[in-house]
């Protein structure tokens, strides 16, 4: 278990960053990398608090604006460079795992993406697309080769993401952070930013028993905003996810999944789950502006679960938990400096594994080397969420987008088209 003292005193650093979750640790770890010797990592909590900790562990490429959008926004070129940054962050990850040891029970089963409905063009397209415009292959799972994968009447076809892996989200953050305090970085925990502002031709950081003086601030909060910049905290929305993990399975495991792979499926709200290596199986899904109790989570994930596998009727569950990710309404991150010296890396959205790390890795490369490669995400800029009213319309265009799939749902049901799809 990682713990770092609360800070009690004043620091001078070269770059002061602002959040432990993954966004912050990887910016972080990018710098010490790069020989930037004097590092400062404030935490109002723990690390790995919010949604860093609290996801569901999938690590594979692209963000979450969809790569149709993407290409139609930027071009060929910019789009695939863009999603290069994040397969290069799945082997970077893969390569920081091995290098610093972490123990993050990292599993290379790959990733799924299950249809959920009839007809199978949605998957079709996709499939193109990534192999046509971004040179990614995913390998398509006909229903035969899915039901022998997932025992569940729910699914027709899949798309299978091979080099995709699945891992510990809690065990890596604080894997990260321990590499950190080992390389000399000052990690401090409970010690929220309270302040900041300009001193001089430098910044000035508090925190409630000291503070910390930095060339650069990188601000990197995710849903959990600091207070530091309006026009930052104004630009994205806080977004809760839930997750669950059930009792040990067993020999059970098998009789829901016959396959090491994470698997998502197709619909807006979507589904996601894994096998852990104790045969307990992780829950996931839903988005919500509601930072729901554990026993509320348990209670809708637990349905959820069910309509997949009806045959888990009688498991219980160990732990439920909800953490907040950061949205924007781009959908793409913001990796950006407002102003020289001020950086920012959030807004995520749900998607941050492998982005957190092109982030970290864009940032500290600007910081220490004067690289411009963060500027191919300058088109997304901070543009406002239009809290509160933002909050309203992100929670209404959820539920219509979650109406729409269940219309199609019970569409596909009356016409038999999901009874003989399956």
């Amino acid at each position: 278990m990682f713990a770092a003292p609360v800070l009690q005193h004043d620091l001078d650093v070269d770059v002061c960053i602002v959040g432990g979750g993954f966004a912050g640790l990887n910016t972080a770890l990018g710098l010490v990398e790069r020989g930037v010797g004097r590092v400062a990592l404030l935490e109002s909590r723990v690390v790995g608090y919010g949604a860093s900790g609290r996801n569901g562990g999938f690590v594979f490429g692209g963000f979450s604006r969809g790569e149709d959008a993407l290409l139609h926004e930027l071009g060929g070129e910019r789009a695939r460079q863009l999603y290069g940054l994040t397969t290069q962050a799945v082997r970077t990850i893969r390569q920081r795992v091995d290098a610093y040891d972490i123990d993050c029970e990292p599993v290379d089963g790959g990733v799924i993406w299950a249809n959920w409905f009839a007809d199978s063009a949605v998957l079709k397209e996709r499939q193109t697309l990534l192999r046509e415009a971004y040179g990614v292959e995913w390998s398509w799972q006909d229903r035969e080769q899915m039901r022998s994968r997932v025992a569940s009447d729910r699914y027709a076809e899949g798309l299978y993401e091979a080099s995709a892996f699945h891992f510990h989200p809690l065990a890596y953050a604080r894997g990260l952070a321990r590499v950190l305090a080992t390389r000399g970085a000052h990690i401090h925990e409970h010690s929220p930013a309270t302040g900041l502002c300009r001193d001089g031709r430098r910044w000035h950081v508090r925190t409630p028993q000291g503070s910390v003086r930095a060339t650069q601030v990188v601000l990197a909060c995710g849903g959990y905003l600091a207070g530091l910049s309006r026009k930052v905290d104004a630009s994205v929305l806080p977004i809760a996810t839930y997750v669950m993990v059930t009792e040990p399975l067993g020999d059970r495991m098998g009789d829901i999944l016959r396959t090491p792979a994470a698997v998502y499926d197709t619909r807006f709200a979507f589904d996601y789950y894994r096998p852990l290596p104790d045969s307990r199986l992780l829950w996931g899904g839903r988005i919500s502006v509601l930072d729901r109790s554990p026993i509320e989570v348990e209670r809708l994930l637990v349905a959820d679960m069910l309509r997949v596998f009806p045959q888990l009727a009688d498991i219980s569950v160990d732990y439920a938990w909800s953490g907040l990710m950061s949205y924007a309404s781009h959908q793409m991150p913001h990796v950006l400096q407002p102003e020289p010296g001020l950086w920012v890396a959030q807004a995520f959205g749900g998607h941050g594994v492998a982005p957190t790390t092109a982030a970290g890795e864009l940032v500290a490369a600007a910081i220490a080397h004067g690289d411009e490669g963060w500027k191919m995400l300058s088109r997304y800029n901070l543009s406002s969420a239009f809290k509160p009213a933002g909050f309203v319309a992100a929670q209404a265009s959820y539920w219509w987008a979650q109406a729409k799939d269940a219309m199609r749902d019970r569409f596909e049901y009356l016409s038999g088209r999901r009874r003989s799809a399956r």
